[in-house]
């Protein structure tokens, strides 16, 4: 909806990211520390699913909001870290152009 503008400090006080949340953000915001934790069997409020949680954020998840946004990366000075992008990544799952094997079923 257009008039959703929550972001991560919106939601979230103690989080520095202003960035306008995607759905994948929202998600990320209210599950990304259960998930975290679930997966590190560390408990949700710990030191290491804190730090991974807002690593993960800052150098994944807000690319994602800013994106699916229509923001830009930069506007002068950069608003979010651009690692790499989506395209680069999805395209790193398929095989290369000369690659005898061509098969992308095949994992």
């Amino acid at each position: 909806r257009r008039s959703f503008t929550e972001s991560m400090r919106s939601l979230r006080p103690d989080k520095p990211w202003g960035t306008k949340l995607s759905s994948a953000g929202l998600v990320y915001c209210h599950f990304g520390s259960q998930i975290l934790a679930g997966l590190l069997g560390q408990p949700e409020d710990g030191p290491v699913v804190t730090a991974l949680y807002d690593k993960l954020y800052e150098n994944f998840v807000e690319e994602i909001d800013a994106i699916d946004n229509g923001i830009a990366p930069a506007a002068g000075e950069p608003r979010y870290a651009l690692s790499t992008t989506l395209s680069v990544r999805v395209g790193h799952l398929n095989p290369r152009w000369n690659d005898p094997d061509q098969d992308t079923e095949v994992g």
